[in-house]
Order: structure tokens, then sequence, then C-alpha cells
């Protein structure tokens, strides 16, 4: 086997562990968002202002790893264009 297309392999290899590693805190996320929700559903005690908090930082946490995988994505696009052309 050609050093390239090991190379490949190992790409393709860690590009699909990065992305079931993302997916899974990508679920770990949203059954913690679920539970935030349901005990600020509870939470009578709690000021508007504060689910107001807790809501704009589980967005901006959303947003966030988006973001990330955007950058991942492109990143390993680029890897694998650049070992395309060799």
């Amino acid at each position: 086997m050609d050093q390239n297309a090991m190379v490949k392999q190992m790409i393709q290899f860690n590009k699909a562990t990065f992305d079931n590693s993302f997916h899974a805190m990508i679920m770990f996320q949203e059954q913690n968002e679920k539970m935030v929700n349901m005990l600020m559903g509870q939470a009578t005690w709690l000021p508007e202002e504060g689910k107001k908090a807790i809501n704009e930082w589980v967005s901006a946490c959303k947003i966030g790893c988006a973001n990330y995988k955007k950058q991942v994505d492109d990143s390993f696009k680029k890897v694998e264009e650049f070992f395309n052309k060799s």
C-alpha cells in the first residue's frame, strides 16, 4: 500500500472518529438541555432574568458547537483535497 493511500485512510478514520464523538457530545448536550428546561419549569423561585440568561447560555453553546463542527469539517475537507491532488 502506498503512503498516500495510507494517509487517506488515516484521515477518513480520524474524521469518522471525530464525527462519532461529536454526535455523542451533541446527544449529551441535548439531554442536559432537556433536564435544564424541566428544572427551570419547576423552579418557581428562579426569576425570569435568570431563565433568560440560562436560555441565552444554552443558545451560545449550540452556536459554538455548530461553528466548531463547521471549522473541523472545513479543515478535513482541505486536508482531503490536498491529498487527493497528490
